[in-house]
């Protein structure tokens, strides 16, 4: 391939005070990003940059900030964020990387196939 193109749906749940934050088949996004890069990883980087522009890509960091002072979530709430699809999961599936889960385990509970959580791995 020449290039990949990378869309992501843009949940701006953050506007509606009350709204729950997990993700539902019924669910509407208020629009989406395009990106193209060479590989997966550049044009993913360069969709999730356009998501939120405070998000420096795929990295550990919610767009209001990091997720606690020192960096980490607890084990128990961990797997409860990457279990539940949200519109942060994909900063959690960052943040697990960074703590030491590996691809198959992320796997196990976003059911996310793996193709894409080892592109996401090398990132």
């Amino acid at each position: 391939l020449d290039y990949i193109i990378t869309k992501i749906p843009r949940w701006d749940l953050e506007r509606f005070s009350n709204t729950p934050r997990q993700i539902g088949s019924a669910m509407k996004s208020v629009g989406e990003v395009m990106a193209i890069g060479r590989t997966f990883e550049e044009s993913m980087q360069k969709a999730l940059r356009m998501v939120h522009p405070s998000v420096e890509g795929f990295v550990p960091k919610l767009p209001r900030g990091t997720l606690q002072d020192d960096g980490k979530v607890e084990t128990s709430m961990m797997d409860e964020r990457l279990r539940v699809p949200s519109n942060s999961r994909i900063y959690f599936i960052a943040q697990a990387f960074r703590q030491g889960y590996n691809a198959e385990k992320i796997h196990q509970l976003t059911k996310i196939d793996h193709w894409f959580l080892y592109k996401l791995e090398d990132i």
